[in-house]
């Protein structure tokens, strides 16, 4: 890779996460109605609607298990787009759904993907270690560290990946989920024309059944939230917000301070540290 080249990566890095920073600060005020809408399970509508349809096996963080549950309403739009992607010859894989704020909060300190962005942020800062306002900036565009800007806390969203059915390959994106570099944007320029393709083709499916693709992941769909009425232009307060959720009963409640960082400053500093030790361990 030539020092332009470089450059040119590190500049469009730095420009779609003040981007994505700059979408944060959109979504903190805009008004939320929440309508206390239970949950529906993802892996029994589709098995009930004979879609063929993949769950991912891993963890989420730590021993957490991954929760394939979204807001009732949404559940059918995703197994429309599951049947779309059977008659194309794909199969849809749910990457991840609903995320408590404990899930939330832990995955944004899981290791691997922590020390993928902190290597970022170095990287875009020539090398040196940055702020810690920077880095704490910069992954809560990825990772999102505060309940009213995350939808997977709103039971709104979910991340997704493709695979064909013919000979179970995926269908690729240029990276596999989950990607943290200048090529995790969704129209990212450094990604190649076919894998661009596909990601186009695959969120044309997804928002002709009324999802809403987040502009810098390339795996990331959403509806019915905050997030999504701006990206989508509606001005109207969005029905869902970020949630406890009760499986026993499928009762939701509000959660009472959604502006707060699951992880402020002091944490990501310590995290920082942490990431820094885990580096020299790999030396």
């Amino acid at each position: 890779m030539t020092n332009t080249d470089d450059a040119t990566r590190r500049a469009y890095w730095a420009e779609q996460m003040q981007l994505g920073y700059e979408l944060v600060q959109k979504i903190l005020p805009f008004e939320v109605r929440e309508c206390g809408e239970g949950f529906a399970s993802l892996r029994d509508a589709a098995e009930e609607a004979g879609i063929e349809m993949l769950f991912s096996e891993s963890k989420i963080a730590g021993e957490l298990d991954r929760v394939f549950f979204m807001r009732e309403s949404l559940v059918s739009h995703v197994i429309d787009v599951g049947r779309k992607m059977n008659e194309r010859g794909w199969i849809l894989k749910i990457e991840d759904g609903f995320r408590s704020l404990e899930m939330q909060g832990q995955l944004v300190r899981k290791p691997e993907l922590f020390d993928a962005i902190l290597r970022k942020c170095i990287w875009e800062n020539g090398g040196e270690i940055p702020p810690v306002e920077l880095v704490f900036r910069r992954a809560i565009v990825l990772i999102a560290n505060i309940p009213k800007i995350g939808t997977h806390m709103s039971g709104s969203a979910i991340d997704i990946s493709v695979f064909r059915r013919d000979d179970g390959r995926e269908v690729w994106r240029g990276n596999p989920y989950l990607e943290m570099s200048e090529r995790t944007p969704m129209r990212s320029p450094f990604v190649e024309a076919d894998a661009l393709k596909n990601r186009l083709d695959i969120t044309a499916l997804l928002e002709a059944h009324g999802f809403i693709h987040f502009p810098f992941e390339f795996w990331h769909y959403n509806q019915g939230d905050a997030m999504g009425h701006i990206l989508s232009g509606q001005p109207a307060p969005a029905r869902f917000g970020p949630v406890h959720w009760d499986p026993q009963t499928n009762r939701v409640t509000a959660v009472d301070d959604p502006l707060s960082p699951l992880n402020p400053l002091p944490v990501i500093e310590r995290e920082i540290a942490a990431a820094l030790q885990r580096a020299k361990g790999r030396v």
